[in-house]
């Protein structure tokens, strides 16, 4: 098989979590939606465990990266903190779906070890860059922005799962136009 089968897989993967979570990682559906068959997946995934978590860390090491990108291209930290919103609204007006390590970390209690550490990584790497941010910008004193940062992820993450409960995206920009409003991100 070749890297472009497995690269599908992984899209394919990312796709089914952002709206199922892991439970919905179905290899036969997987193979169906990337054209070869099932068994073929387990060439680069050996168990959906291994899957689940080449999914995720793919989904976290993007985010990472995403981030960084954001902070080369606005060097403004209090810029950046308005921006981040942004990172979770994407998933939402693309077929209501949701940030993936969200969705998996909601099936927290079923998900093998090896999964929940990329989900836990995905947490850490966000509350990280946020508080880094948070420091630089001087919204918290550093012993307190780590605090903040993991407010702030909450606080996104709530509000992401409350818009996709009801399929509306205006709800979330609602709900962060509020956490703006009460200063948990810098207006």
């Amino acid at each position: 098989m070749s890297s472009s089968s497995k690269e599908a897989i992984l899209a394919a993967a990312k796709r089914t979590a952002q709206a199922h979570g892991y439970s919905g990682l179905n290899f036969r559906d997987l193979a169906d939606e990337v054209g070869i068959k099932a068994a073929s997946i387990y060439h680069h995934f050996p168990s959906k465990a291994d899957l689940g978590a080449a999914v995720a860390r793919r989904y976290w090491e993007d985010t990472a990266a995403d981030l960084e990108s954001m902070l080369a291209k606005t060097p403004d930290p209090v810029r950046c903190l308005r921006q981040y919103p942004e990172v979770f609204r994407k998933a939402l007006a693309n077929g209501n779906r949701m940030c993936l390590c969200s969705f998996m970390a909601a099936e927290y209690d079923d998900l093998p070890d090896a999964v929940k550490q990329e989900v836990q990584t995905f947490a850490d790497v966000n509350v990280a860059w946020l508080s880094k941010l948070l420091s630089a910008a001087a919204v918290v004193t550093p012993r307190k922005s780590e605090q903040r940062a993991r407010a702030i992820f909450a606080a996104i993450a709530g509000a992401q799962l409350m818009a996709r409960s009801r399929s509306d995206i205006s709800l979330y920009d609602t709900l962060i136009d509020g956490y703006r409003a009460a200063g948990l991100l810098p207006a």
